[in-house]
């Protein structure tokens, strides 16, 4: 296995009929590594879900990018103590292109993963539940940061799926609390200036432990304690390879980046 550093293969997928035909040998070099491979980490970021409608946070056109003021809602200190955050996150809820929105190649490339018995954990940073909808495994997907599929009320910690929360704002609510202890319910996902789930981490980190190869996918791999999955994967002896549309905070972690779109670069690694 290369060492990180000038020896680290990254090609840039572009116009330049060079570029291209180095994107595609990498990429054939990193699909005999995971032929070879006997456990496969995943760590998907917002960027797999791009292809399928739904805008990621940090990227050139990310959702918190080109709006600052939308990082307020998902800031748990303002969510909890600002009405009107909440009404403006009910609407955009409401909205939200994960209702409409269906699983793409790359979504179905992991599932593909998994079904040839090489996947060991796929990881997601992401919230809205299009592993689950490709068909992976309940069992293999460690939800870091929640679900928005689902309300939780703050208070009580009842929870319930987000459609019926959804229904009574539809209905005139602006801003529903939980008709169990009238706490404030906030969809089921990490906020920042909320704890993630020690069980989730501790999964997660066992995972990065245990690979021989870890695919981190469409992350900027700059979101803390999860990013650290990359070096204590490459510690242990794992091969690392980044799929990403641009870099990342982990490049020099890796034995092979691969710059393009996701949908394309993923079917072509990961099948048999």
């Amino acid at each position: 296995m290369n060492d990180p550093g000038d020896d680290v293969e990254d090609v840039e997928d572009s116009a330049d009929g060079a570029d291209v035909d180095a994107l595609t040998a990498l990429a054939d070099e990193v699909r005999s590594w995971i032929d070879a491979a006997e456990r496969v980490v995943v760590l998907a970021g917002a960027g797999i879900s791009t292809d399928s409608g739904i805008a990621d946070f940090r990227g050139p056109n990310g959702v918190w990018t080109r709006n600052p003021e939308a990082e307020k809602r998902a800031t748990l200190q303002y969510y909890m103590s600002d009405p009107q955050v909440r009404r403006d996150s009910w609407r955009y809820r409401l909205e939200h292109p994960t209702w409409s929105a269906e699983p793409n190649a790359g979504h179905r490339a992991l599932v593909a993963l998994e079904q040839r018995g090489k996947l060991d954990t796929l990881v997601t940073q992401n919230i809205d539940g299009l592993h689950h909808a490709a068909g992976s495994s309940p069992a293999k997907v460690v939800e870091v940061h929640g679900t928005m599929r689902e309300v939780v009320c703050m208070s009580c910690g009842e929870r319930a799926p987000m459609e019926r929360a959804l229904e009574r704002v539809r209905a005139g609510e602006d801003d529903p609390d939980c008709r169990t202890c009238g706490g404030i319910l906030k969809s089921a996902t990490i906020s920042f200036g909320q704890n993630l789930v020690v069980e989730d981490l501790q999964r997660a980190g066992d995972a990065a432990r245990r690979c021989d190869l870890l695919l981190a996918v469409g992350s900027t791999l700059s979101v803390y304690p999860v990013a650290d999955m990359v070096p204590v994967a490459r510690m242990a002896g794992a091969r690392v390879v980044i799929v990403n549309g641009s870099e990342t905070a982990m490049d020099h972690h890796a034995d092979a980046m691969l710059r393009g779109s996701i949908s394309e670069l993923l079917p072509h690694i990961v099948r048999g």
